[in-house]
């Protein structure tokens, strides 16, 4: 996969399919898209093109909104390159940009930048400024333009439309299973170890500290979690508490994972925490004693699982 970092970088291929949405998690409802350019592109002997933009319009279009996101831009292109996309063309959004009309956005940057032959969108995919455009102005644009548009429509699960703001939700909420499901792919969260205060360790469960260093990354619901680390290439399981460590008074929100059947010092060092269950609520013990029960519950439940 090609990698341009804005759209000015692509010097156009030969029948381009192109698809653009922000594709923050790029879930089930992006695989389909993604799957539908791949078919196409074979069909006519041509390349998929894929459109996204960082930051994500929401952030610049509104500055007070904290949104945080399903992947960060890295995950986002692994995924990508993953799903078997040609060209990835990541271009900075601005409010410049934004002010684009919906004609100026397909004449200008789809046609005489990207080269379109065809257009795969999403369902209810809106573009140009004040999302003016739509898939019915695509449909009067194409024959003007010279390309074809399709429109695939929103993938549901359980009668569930699939969104990324569903997937934030879900996550948000401490639903790791959900989040999968509409992923269809895991939930990672990765970052430095830093020292904490070693009460896990006076406890009998030494935890490696998180700190994230994407401030833009979701961070799921406070609880505790089954997760996988992974740490010196290699994979362990672990438990991860999210949230304030209301036993001990916690007043700063710590992201810790003991790894199991793990000693080694990896301070400094990233590590990736791929999420597999919600356990419980963080809650606040009686006593140091009484949490170390129940970590030890915890473990077995990971252990089990």
């Amino acid at each position: 996969m090609k990698i341009y970092h804005s759209i000015e970088e692509f010097e156009g291929v030969e029948n381009a399919v192109v698809t653009t949405g922000t594709f923050d998690g790029v879930h089930v409802g992006h695989s389909k898209i993604i799957d539908r350019l791949k078919e196409i592109a074979t069909s006519i002997n041509g390349e998929t093109v894929l459109l996204t933009f960082f930051p994500h319009p929401r952030m610049v279009l509104f500055s007070d909104n904290d949104l945080k996101l399903i992947t960060t831009k890295n995950e986002k292109i692994k995924l990508l390159e993953a799903a078997g996309i040609d060209h990835l063309i990541i271009h900075p959004f601005s409010r410049e940009f934004s002010r684009l009309s919906s004609v100026e956005f397909v004449r200008d940057v789809l046609v005489n930048k990207l080269g379109t032959s065809r257009l795969v969108i999403g369902y209810n995919h809106h573009f140009g400024r004040n999302r003016e455009g739509s898939f019915e102005h695509l449909k009067e644009y194409g024959p003007m333009y010279g390309f074809q548009v399709e429109e695939i429509h929103a993938q549901d699960i359980d009668a569930i439309s699939v969104s990324s703001t569903k997937i934030r939700k879900a996550l948000e909420s401490g639903d790791i299973r959900t989040a999968k499901d509409y992923l269809t792919h895991d939930f990672h969260l990765s970052g430095i170890v830093v020292k904490g205060n070693n009460l896990g360790h006076k406890l009998g469960f030494p935890t490696a500290n998180l700190k994230v260093v994407d401030s833009h990354k979701l961070i799921p619901a406070n609880g505790v979690y089954s997760v996988t680390v992974s740490v010196h290439q290699q994979v362990y399981k672990g438990m991860l508490n999210i949230g304030l460590r209301p036993t001990i008074d916690g007043e700063e929100k710590t992201i810790e994972v003991h790894i199991l059947d793990f000693e080694a010092n990896i301070y400094g060092e990233e590590i990736t925490l791929t999420f597999e269950n919600w356990i419980r609520e963080e809650q606040k013990f009686e006593s140091l004693e009484a949490l170390k029960v129940q970590l030890e519950l915890d473990k077995q439940f990971v252990l089990a699982n």
